[in-house]
């Protein structure tokens, strides 16, 4: 399964990362392939959750159902599937002063014939890395400046 990983620091602190990120429709303003994310169930976010996503990866839309599949004080576990895909996000949120330090995994498998795209995944998502890096340590220094009731979280 080809996988990356990057570990970084953010300003917030890990009760406000994890309450943003553990809403996945939050990926269409920090993952740059995410086009639309949009929650399927409703309530308060929790595991079992679970999200439509579009994303755009090597010049095809991609759609899969994400499954919060695990929620802890410290780390997320997304699944995202589709006939020809699978994708397990893995998030981990640890204390680090008055801020974070996010360790975010992200595996793709794909299945039956789109297996032989593999390796070129692995290429595509070790770019994406550093672009979603970037995007998700601005995005979330952005909600250390906010107000509680600014920073759009699910409860």
């Amino acid at each position: 399964m080809p996988t990356v990983s990057r570990t970084f620091a953010v300003s917030p602190p890990p009760t406000v990362v994890l309450d943003y990120l553990k809403d996945f429709a939050h990926a269409e303003q920090w993952d740059p392939g995410t086009q639309r994310c949009e929650r399927i169930d409703s309530g308060p976010v929790t595991e079992g959750a679970y999200w439509h996503s579009v994303s755009r990866i090597l010049g095809r839309t991609a759609e899969l159902t994400y499954t919060l599949d695990e929620l802890t004080d410290r780390r997320l576990v997304f699944v995202g599937e589709s006939s020809s895909a699978t994708s397990v996000d893995t998030i981990t949120i640890e204390p680090d002063g008055a801020g974070s330090v996010i360790t975010y995994e992200a595996e793709r498998q794909m299945h039956g014939t789109a297996r032989v795209l593999n390796p070129v995944i692995k290429l595509a998502i070790e770019r994406l890395a550093g672009d979603t890096e970037r995007q998700l340590t601005a995005v979330l220094n952005d909600l250390a400046h906010q107000p509680d009731q600014a920073r759009g979280a699910s409860r």
